[in-house]
């Protein structure tokens, strides 16, 4: 799978069971829907079907393509004050975190006390937050 914003192939990133496609030159992630899952289940952040229903942000950057059906990617808004803006799929094959993005949607939407234990949590934090 090539990264929508330097076309440079990603790798894939697995800990635990846990897939990512991390693309090492511009460092963005890209969560297929499955991997959303669990993502979600580890996060307060909003279920997944609504933020995959959440409006669209009119945002004056240039679209990307999809990794997946190379389809132009819609903006959406996610976390709290600051919103941080992330890419969407139209086809709701899945999400793309920037890098530097996914260390700032965890570091605003992890609940308090979260258990560092959780396999989700734990492979996040270690890859994108430190």
């Amino acid at each position: 799978m090539d990264c929508p914003v330097c076309n440079d192939p990603m790798i894939v990133v697995e800990h635990k069971g846990i897939e990512l496609d991390f693309c090492n030159e511009c460092r963005g992630v890209w969560f297929d829907s499955g991997e959303l899952e669990l993502l979600f289940e580890a996060i307060d952040l909003k279920t997944l079907d609504d933020l995959m229903k959440s409006p669209a942000k009119e945002i004056r950057e240039q679209l990307k393509p999809c990794p997946i059906c190379r389809r132009k990617m819609d903006k959406i808004a996610v976390g709290k004050t600051p919103e941080i803006i992330i890419d969407r799929c139209i086809n709701k094959d899945g999400l793309w975190f920037d890098g530097g993005e996914l260390g700032k949607v965890m570091t605003q939407c992890l609940p308090e006390g979260c258990a560092k234990s959780d396999r989700v949590v734990s492979f996040l934090g270690d890859v994108f937050i430190k």
